[in-house]
């Protein structure tokens, strides 16, 4: 029996002079309802109270081991970003994209993969890289100015970063079509941010992946901000649902529940090896942080946004979890402590030595036989280092 029909009945026991007061339940019933209806459909396994719940769909299984090794890719990956923002601040680096709030959508995603599957990400899976092995400190180079942000791809099956908005769901459908043709059965796996899913290229990617059958999973992390513009300015329904128009199927999944995201993507990995196609994953969660270290929140949200979500930390749910199961000591939470200090000194080292790129050197390789006017332009640039103190920029 619904809430609606109950108060119902008891408005027709209520006599003429208790109409005001029936009205009044009514009303509030309504008002709660609405809330209620306003709250987001998605997967969860996790509270934000750390409390295990069951899913029809989704359900996971995991040891004790595993679930405190979600914890420390999270708290290891959360060590990595803070280190790499103070960095940023410092004048170290650049810029900066941080991912503070997004881990258990990072880290869930990532530890569902295989080996040989894929990845193409966007600028702030750094979760992902995580989990793929990449070297935290490669990240770094592109934002610290030194190279342009590459490592080999193929060693871990994770592509490079990708600036550019959308495109590398374009560059994910047609290497999932290519692992189609070839009669492998590996999956690969395309993030992309809300901002993005507004882009020409997601939607043409959704198009060719759903008419190919391509074996590729859509991870959407709807961070409610793309940049200052709400997800409220970019759709008039829920993201996910946006895949049943292109004729796959979409879900939406509580992005602060590591063990959500892992069963969801997992699930959704798992259909795309088995030839049925593409998936959109939605992950429902939140960017603690401005979108970069050049980006300032606090013009456009409000602190009270914040500290809603704050109560809704991946990290801490997952903690509550171990302790309340008996699945983690204080050893070893003094243990991941010791080596999170360790990962943050290590990084500021690596990212302080890193060589100075010879200048010219861009100059090189711009054309085999040479070009007059890249001579030119050397010669440009020579001079203008050659007008600093000592006789070259820093």
């Amino acid at each position: 029996m619904t809430v609606e029909s109950t108060a119902a009945r008891k408005t027709t026991r209520r006599s003429s002079g208790t109409k005001r007061t029936a009205s009044a339940s009514t009303s509030t019933t309504k008002k709660a309802t609405a809330a209620t209806a306003s709250e987001p459909e998605l997967v969860q396994l996790l509270t934000p109270e750390g409390e295990r719940v069951q899913h029809p769909d989704y359900d996971i299984d995991l040891s004790a081991e595993e679930l405190r090794g979600l914890y420390r890719d999270m708290v290891l990956t959360r060590r990595f970003d803070a280190e790499a923002t103070a960095l940023q601040r410092q004048g170290e680096l650049g810029l900066w994209a941080s991912l503070l709030g997004q881990e258990a959508a990072q880290i869930g995603s990532g530890r569902a993969l295989r080996d040989d599957d894929y990845v193409f990400p966007t600028y702030r899976e750094h979760g992902v890289a995580w989990c793929r092995g990449v070297d935290p400190t490669n990240l770094l180079g592109m934002f610290r100015g030194v190279n342009n942000g590459g490592w080999d791809p193929n060693s871990n099956n994770f592509h490079l970063y990708t600036i550019v908005l959308g495109s590398q769901t374009l560059h994910a459908t047609g290497y999932a079509m290519g692992i189609a043709k070839d009669g492998a059965d590996s999956a690969v796996l395309a993030y992309f941010g809300d901002g993005a899913s507004s882009q020409g290229d997601v939607n043409e990617s959704f198009v060719f992946s759903a008419v190919y059958n391509a074996p590729v999973v859509f991870f959407c992390q709807n961070n409610q901000w793309a940049i200052s513009e709400p997800i409220e300015k970019q759709t008039r329904v829920p993201l996910y649902q946006r895949a049943r128009g292109f004729g796959f199927p979409g879900v939406r999944v509580d992005g602060n529940d590591v063990l959500a995201c892992l069963a969801v993507t997992r699930a959704a990995l798992e259909r795309a090896r088995r030839g049925e196609g593409p998936t959109l994953v939605e992950a429902f969660t939140y960017r603690m942080a401005a979108h970069t270290t050049s980006d300032d929140p606090t013009r456009y949200r409000r602190d009270a946004e914040r500290e809603a979500w704050e109560a809704k930390d991946p990290i801490l749910r997952l903690k509550a979890y171990l302790e309340n199961e008996g699945h983690a000591d204080a050893a070893f939470f003094e243990e991941l402590e010791a080596e999170s200090e360790a990962l943050g000194k290590n990084v500021r080292e690596v990212v302080r030595a890193m060589p100075v790129p010879d200048h010219m050197a861009m100059f090189d390789h711009t054309y085999a036989d040479g070009h007059a006017l890249v001579d030119e332009e050397r010669a440009q640039f020579a001079a203008y280092q050659e007008s600093f103190t000592g006789g070259e920029a820093e």
